[in-house]
């Protein structure tokens, strides 16, 4: 606006004309800083947003890490082993593979010869080492022989492993596949480390080849593990972005404390999901982080409350809202409290305590309503839903699925969090730190289901690089249900 004309030379109307206009500038600079207002207030909101209060991994945390706020309550024993514990010490074997004695030919104080003199005792001490490395060849020889009565030359049969003049064995490609796909080498320093170790030159193309025959090896596999993971009461759903050719695609997980599979897709959503073929036909409790397209899907539904817990936490702090501090405490104490009942050997909450629970959480909820922030109007109104702030949206989610929320509650077969699918990604990520992206459609399909594989025989106690051998001589380790349960 221009500078204010000289109020003794206007009329009374040309000073309400001038009024309104002032009148209408302020309107319009201050609907202007409302809207900047809460434009700073989301940037600021956004800007601080890490891995304790949103779903960004500790990667995304960069060097200023905010300082680690553990939800752990402090345990009563302090840190260390405890009283009684036995250690695992390095000790002595029985029999040691190869003994070298010391002879003592003359003594230390007067230097006597001792050479005639007999031995009264030993002392011995034991180095644990690692043999030199290197290929073992085996040769095949299968006998020719001529029938003397039909005068037929015949030949024995070959083992059925044995197609080739030349070939690696089932150990070598059962130990590459181990270093490429479980302890994520990439081609290139594979290669090094065969050539450093055991003297062996293995190509890319041989690299790739072996592990294209692992692929097809465990195709029967695949297909047994996704018919289990659909027929199980819980399971757990996640997806992570991952790179195939330069372009985004995504690595979906579904598994059980059993069982482990993964596909990749160049979609997210219900298409992929659609594609992969276990949502669609699982009658169980799936447990995810509320991702829409899950909630498509006719199954009972359990949502992961670490991802609640870090909302709310970002709620409360960013935004002062005192609500969200209630229902985080309500969420862990129903959690401490169903923890305790499962250490009793309960199979489930008092009906009491359900209720209790179930009360305070809508109360909460409720109550919260008068708290929650309100976005500005747009200058201009668009088609469609209205644009909620993020804390309403949490707030009606938490509201929509109250029951999917407290699931663990219910039910003690189901878990508080989705933890356990996100620890079967972890390694995805990592495996993308390394290498970047895949570099082909079935190279990534190579990785979903070699990985399956390995991450399965771990849950299921097997040794990685025994079940990877049997793999690769036609006999993969299939899984069971129900069996002993070792952490990846």
């Amino acid at each position: 606006m221009d500078d204010l004309p000289d109020l003794s030379h206007l009329s009374h109307s040309e000073k309400d004309e001038l009024i309104h206009a002032l009148f209408a500038h302020v309107q319009d600079l201050s609907s202007q800083v409302k809207r900047l207002t809460a434009r700073v207030v989301e940037l600021e909101a956004r800007l601080s947003k890490n891995s304790r209060n949103s779903s960004k991994p500790p990667s995304s945390d960069g060097y200023g890490k905010p300082a680690p706020k553990s939800r752990r309550k402090k345990g009563k024993r302090a840190s260390g082993g405890q009283p009684g514990h036995q250690g695992n010490t390095l000790l002595q074997v029985e029999t040691p593979d190869h003994t070298q004695v010391h002879e003592l030919k003359a003594c230390s104080r007067c230097g006597r010869s001792l050479e005639d003199v007999p031995v009264t005792d030993h002392e011995c001490r034991q180095v644990f080492d690692v043999p030199n490395l290197a290929a073992v060849v085996t040769e095949h020889r299968a006998e020719v022989k001529v029938c003397p009565d039909c005068g037929q030359t015949v030949k024995a049969p070959f083992p059925d492993q044995v197609t080739q003049p030349v070939q690696y064995g089932a150990d070598l490609q059962a130990t590459a596949t181990y270093l490429s796909q479980y302890q994520l080498l990439p081609f290139k320093r594979l290669q090094e480390l065969f050539d450093d170790i055991f003297g062996i030159h293995l190509s890319q193309g041989t690299l790739n080849n072996i592990l294209s025959k692992g692929y097809t090896a465990l195709d029967e596999f695949e297909a047994i593990v996704k018919d289990q993971i659909a027929n199980e009461s819980v399971a757990h759903f996640d997806e992570t972005g991952i790179r195939v050719k330069s372009k985004l695609n995504w690595l979906h997980v579904a598994s059980t404390e059993n069982l482990t599979y993964y596909q990749h897709h160049p979609r997210r959503g219900q298409e992929a999901m659609d594609a992969i073929g276990i949502l669609g036909q699982f009658q169980g409790r799936a447990i995810h982080d509320h991702w829409s397209s899950y909630l498509a899907y006719d199954c009972t539904h359990g949502l992961c409350n670490a991802h609640h817990l870090r909302e709310l936490i970002h709620a409360e702090e960013q935004h002062g809202q005192h609500w969200a501090l209630k229902l985080k405490t309500c969420l862990l104490e129903g959690y401490t409290e169903v923890q305790e009942a499962k250490q009793r050997c309960q199979s489930s909450l008092h009906a009491n305590r359900l209720t209790y629970y179930e009360r305070r959480y809508s109360r909460i909820l409720r109550e919260g309503c008068v708290e929650l922030p309100i976005l500005p109007l747009p200058a201009k109104t668009k088609r469609g839903r209205k644009k909620q702030h993020k804390v309403k949206n949490l707030h009606d989610r938490l509201v929509s699925h109250k029951y999917e929320a407290l699931a663990f509650m219910y039910d003690f077969t189901v878990p508080f969090d989705n933890n356990l699918a996100e620890r079967d990604v972890r390694m995805t990520k990592v495996k993308q730190k390394i290498s970047g992206c895949f570099r082909s459609y079935h190279g990534a399909g190579i990785f979903c289901r070699i990985r399956s594989y390995i991450s399965t025989a771990r849950k299921q106690s097997q040794n990685t690089l025994s079940a990877l051998k049997s793999a690769f001589l036609g006999q993969p380790f299939i899984p069971a249900t129900g069996a002993a349960i070792r952490p990846e």
